[in-house]
């Protein structure tokens, strides 16, 4: 009689290899974007975070001599209150996390935290690495540096974990501006017209969004730079722009075909 056992256990780890392999070859969704309505925004902003906190937007800009942060007016791009940073500063990402307002800065290695309902300066934090984007999941900080590398840190900006991202198993570098939405990280990739959505639990790429075209080509200067800038509000409506962009964009994801 015929021993199956030996051809059960072989038909078992093919079935496994083979879970394996289609685990590990997930396609990457691709994404385009559709405009849902354009916004004003100052075309002097050099944009480095932008994000919502309540029913308020909040930006803040970079360059030696430039650097702020702002409450916009969204309808107007005008900037309702601003603080003005010393030319020594050149600002990058920021946040709302619990009650403060965390500002990062490029390569000065310091992130600035103030008393979020006041503004008023609480402390100058050492930051060991380049500061670029800042978002938060509501329960971290969550972080990038240029690198292909997220960076989760307590309220004391301390890194509870490191996390390499990664698309198709290779490093995805140069994350910029990060924005956390319905459970992933968006992160502008610096000098591309490309948006990945990030899987925080393991770093891997899960959609592409392609923002070329967003910015049309009749509203570009010599001075109109990179893709940076993500936002969404409280309703889910999610917003992009740019380095001296003169608009804000309200936008859909469209599958590509």
């Amino acid at each position: 009689m015929y021993d199956f056992t030996d051809m059960r256990k072989f038909l078992l780890i093919l079935s496994l290899l083979a879970a394996a392999v289609s685990c590990g070859t997930t396609k990457v969704r691709e994404y385009k974007v559709k405009v849902v309505r354009e916004y004003p925004h100052d075309v002097t902003s050099y944009t480095q975070g932008l994000f919502f906190h309540a029913d308020s937007l909040y930006e803040s800009t970079g360059e030696w001599g430039e650097s702020t942060f702002r409450t916009v007016d969204l309808e107007t791009g005008e900037a309702l209150s601003r603080m003005d940073f010393s030319r020594t500063y050149f600002i990058e990402g920021s946040v709302v996390f619990g009650d403060n307002l965390y500002i990062l800065t490029w390569t000065n290695q310091v992130a600035f935290v103030y008393d979020f309902a006041t503004h008023k300066y609480k402390a100058t934090v050492a930051y060991p690495r380049e500061g670029w984007g800042l978002t938060t999941d509501g329960r971290q900080l969550i972080a990038s540096d240029g690198s292909s590398f997220l960076y989760f840190m307590d309220a004391d900006l301390n890194v509870q974990r490191r996390l390499r991202v990664t698309m198709d198993g290779k490093s995805v570098r140069y994350l910029n501006e990060l924005e956390w939405i319905d459970g992933k990280v968006w992160a502008n990739v610096y000098t591309t017209d490309t948006i990945v959505i990030i899987d925080p639990s393991d770093g891997k790429v899960e959609a592409t969004v392609d923002c070329r075209g967003l910015l049309p080509y009749k509203e570009r200067t010599r001075k109109t730079d990179v893709l940076n800038g993500i936002a969404v509000d409280k309703e889910g409506r999610i917003f992009l722009t740019g380095k001296y962009w003169p608009k804000m964009y309200e936008i859909e994801l469209v599958k590509k075909k």
